[in-house]
């Protein structure tokens, strides 16, 4: 009889694919906290160059 288990134990690429997921989302938190920062800090440098002038 042909054993045919180590084909479903075989999860190397599930695992990569868990992984690339799970980077994608790291990838959007981050690059949205950047901008969404960097957005308010150039208001508050603007905000500070006006009251200065």
């Amino acid at each position: 009889m042909l054993d045919l288990g180590y084909l479903w134990s075989d999860e190397a690429g599930q695992d990569i694919a868990e992984y690339a997921v799970m980077l994608a989302v790291i990838l959007v938190i981050v690059v949205g906290t950047i901008r969404l920062v960097g957005t308010n800090a150039n208001n508050v440098f603007s905000s500070v160059s006006s009251s200065i002038q």
